[in-house]
């Protein structure tokens, strides 16, 4: 258990503590206003937590904080002390507390990977019932350390080292605060000093507080100095009151990983010089060499691959010698792997396969086609193996045909690089693939394309084909590939339709807050009731609420008050025209006033002009081809889009952008399915009649029973307007 020490006698980093959440430095990522573990101490509805990070990162001090928020007793150990006497003596006072109060006691455990199995597995029943919370604190990598059962009940915070303005802040705490730091001495740092003990204190707090306590307390004649001194601390005497710590490698830690990690980049990365550095650092260190050539196996095959098939080769030779010399000899096998691998061309187009792999294992029932059948057992009566094409009957060894079951027509899960062995094959095999798809064209199954509904903009081509699911994902992944959510992030969904982006949002940003704010009523029903029956605990669910937004958001409403990291806003076209909600000026305003100094803004709409159109994409005479495109540039409006001007006028206090996004879905086009576009209650119908004619419309119909079905190329077009406020740096490519 822990000990008391009277103030007089504790070190610096001991008394400047913090007592409270607002007095803690550092870690904004996780304990910043609207992250989940701050939501969750000051709701006093926190789970079981492991706290992993560097020295000085403020793990104890994070449990101490907790321990001052909760209404549950709070209990403390340290694992390298603690056996299971001390666990069992724990857990007791926690049933005695429990059947006192009925509530819950906290149990932190210092340096929690210290402990053995049977003493994680002790503690996993009590943490399993609820009686006991647990905080484990841990250097290393908690991950390999910590017990998996007793992991999986835990939710893992990821604590940094502090930066350099942090530390700034922790030394400017300690030196005016008159009750616990030097308040009450006139102390001056030199810029110097100050700078030279906050850079080497490396990102740890206790190591700076260490060094300054033995800077101030020795820059005077009389120990402890009285109050009112005058102490002065110059550079000298801050580098004799610091000194660096050593590179360390543990290989049963984080620096063992961290270092192959390292190496394994380096090769991926071909730089040869940085590979051999981690190469020697680690054979120096003791690491074990088959383990390395280990993972050089593995890149041989994933990053090397077919651009340089002999990587293999190589490697498995120089295992093999390995074996066989031992070190020190050895190191030369080991060299020759690492700078062959390094030099080599590379290509991870073995990746493809995990792609098969989905495929496989998908609920899908992927038939094998009958003529790749075995023709042995019952191809006379069932047909099987019959219409089969064999290659080495055709020029070259290869001809056209279909391999890939029906349902996967068009998948490519192969790509070949660009470089050496792989990249001069690569235009043969695009050759096959563009004959290959003739062959499939003939076989690929019709589409169906939605008949229009009622309404203006571009409802009516929306799509219910199978097309649509991939094509969905296409455009959430791009769009949350420029907006870049991190795991602790707080974002903002506003506007509709918000559910393609709403849930994979939550899933990266597990830390942070994920906030939606649905203008359309039905996505918001949908939205809400998605979220009643997520299995997620409340405080981990997304905040959701919606409406037109007819100015700032309402006060009790405090989650959508921001601040955000990130913003997606998507215009809703269904929102009245002249609601502030559709003005692009008055929507910035109001989302830039919601983002963080280093936040993004991104707004997605739809191009309809620059998507596929019936005029675009039907073989029709001129004349009624030009009809068809007067009426549908009447129906979205031939302007630019409308973000455009609203963003420049901006760009004094931010970084603007510019993308678009076009997504493809292959789709059949028959004469049913224009007459379905061209139908009386379609918004197309409408304004052909009020642009040309009843006549026109009739016009059209009978040129549509002309058309030659066939399946066409559909696109979507999507402008992403990035706003990044000039704290951040611009995207380097988007």
């Amino acid at each position: 258990m822990e000990l008391s020490f009277e103030r007089e006698r504790q070190p610096l980093a001991a008394r400047m503590r913090p007592r409270s959440l607002e007095e803690f430095i550092g870690q904004d990522h996780i304990i910043g206003h609207g992250r989940l573990l701050r939501r969750a101490i000051e709701a006093d509805q926190l789970q079981s937590i492991i706290l992993s990070g560097p020295p000085g990162s403020g793990k104890t001090t994070l449990a101490r904080v907790v321990a001052e928020r909760t209404r549950s007793q709070f209990l403390s150990i340290n694992a390298v002390l603690a056996g299971v006497k001390d666990i069992r003596r724990a857990i007791e006072q926690a049933q005695e507390f429990v059947h006192g109060t009925n509530r819950k006691t906290l149990l932190f455990v210092d340096e929690v990977h210290r402990w053995n199995k049977s003493q994680q597995d002790a503690l996993l029943p009590w943490v399993e019932n609820g009686l006991v919370v647990l905080i484990g604190a841990t250097t290393e990598n908690p991950f390999f350390e910590v017990n998996r059962a007793l992991l999986s009940r835990s939710r893992v915070f990821l604590l940094t080292s502090l930066t350099e303005q942090d530390l700034e802040r922790v030394m400017d705490a300690a030196l005016a605060d008159r009750e616990r730091g030097y308040g009450e001495y006139h102390v001056t740092v030199d810029p110097e000093a100050r700078k030279h003990l906050v850079s080497t204190a490396a990102g740890d707090a206790r190591t700076l507080l260490n060094a300054l306590e033995l800077a101030v307390e020795t820059g005077h004649d009389r120990f402890p100095p009285p109050p009112g001194s005058t102490i002065a601390v110059d550079l000298k005497t801050a580098e004799d009151s610091i000194q660096r710590r050593a590179v360390l490698y543990d290989k049963d830690g984080d620096y063992h990983f961290d270092t192959i990690s390292a190496f394994i980049k380096s090769v991926r990365g071909s730089d040869p010089d940085a590979a051999l550095y981690w190469l020697a650092r680690m054979i120096t260190a003791g690491e074990d060499p088959r383990y390395i050539l280990r993972r050089l196996l593995i890149l041989a095959a994933e990053d090397v691959g077919l651009a340089d098939p002999q990587a293999l080769v190589q490697v498995s030779n120089c295992a093999a010698s390995f074996d066989r010399v031992g070190l020190p000899e050895g190191q030369f096998h080991l060299v020759q792997a690492t700078l062959y691998c390094s030099n080599a061309p590379k290509s991870n187009s073995a990746l493809g396969y995990f792609d098969a792999l989905k495929a496989v294992q998908s609920n899908i029932n992927h038939e094998v086609p009958d003529h790749l059948r075995d023709p042995s057992r019952d191809g006379a009566d069932l047909g099987h193996g019959r219409d089969y094409l064999y290659p080495h009957a055709y020029r070259g060894h290869w001809v056209a045909q279909q391999y890939l079951p029906e349902s996967l027509q068009g998948n490519l899960f192969y790509q070949p690089g660009d470089l050496g062995w792989e990249g001069e094959r690569k235009s043969v095999l695009a050759e096959h693939r563009r004959l290959q798809q003739a062959v499939e064209e003939e076989q690929r199954r019709s589409i169906f394309v939605a008949t229009p509904g009622q309404g203006r903009g571009y409802h009516w081509l929306q799509r219910l084909d199978e097309g649509v699911l991939q094509e969905a994902l296409v455009l959430r992944d791009e769009v949350l590939r420029f907006l870049e959510p991190g795991s602790t992030d707080r974002v903002l969904l506003q506007g509709a339709p918000l559910q393609l982006f709403l849930w994979e949002v939550q899933r990266r940003t597990t830390g942070g807050l994920t906030s939606a704010w649905c203008s359309d009523p039905r996505d918001l029903e949908a939205i809400r009731h998605q979220v009643e029956q997520s299995p997620l605990p409340a405080v981990e669910r997304p905040q959701v609420t919606g409406g037109v937004r007819t100015g700032s958001v309402p006060p009790e409403d405090e989650v959508f008050r921001g601040p955000f990291d990130r913003i997606l806003y998507r215009p809703d076209p269904s929102v009245p025209e002249d609601n502030s909600e559709r003005n692009p000026g008055s929507i910035l305003e109001h989302v830039l006033s919601l983002i963080t100094p280093t936040g993004r803004v991104l707004v997605l709409e739809v191009i309809p002009l620059e998507c596929s159109r019936p005029s675009t994409v039907l073989q029709l005479p001129r004349k009624h081809s030009s009809i068809l495109d007067r009426a549908e540039r009447a129906i979205f409006d031939e302007r630019e889009p409308l973000w455009t001007d609203a963003v420049r006028a901006h760009e004094v206090d931010h970084v603007s952008s510019f993308h678009r996004i076009r997504t493809t879905t292959k789709r059949r086009v028959s004469p049913d399915i224009v007459r379905k576009w061209l139908e009386d209650d379609t918004p197309l119908a409408a304004e052909i009649i009020a642009g040309d004619g009843e006549h026109a419309l009739q016009a059209l119909r009978s040129a549509a029973d002309k058309i030659v079905p066939g399946e066409h190329s559909w696109e979507r077009t999507f402008l992403a307007v990035l706003v990044d406020s000039r704290h951040r740096a611009a995207p380097e490519r988007c």
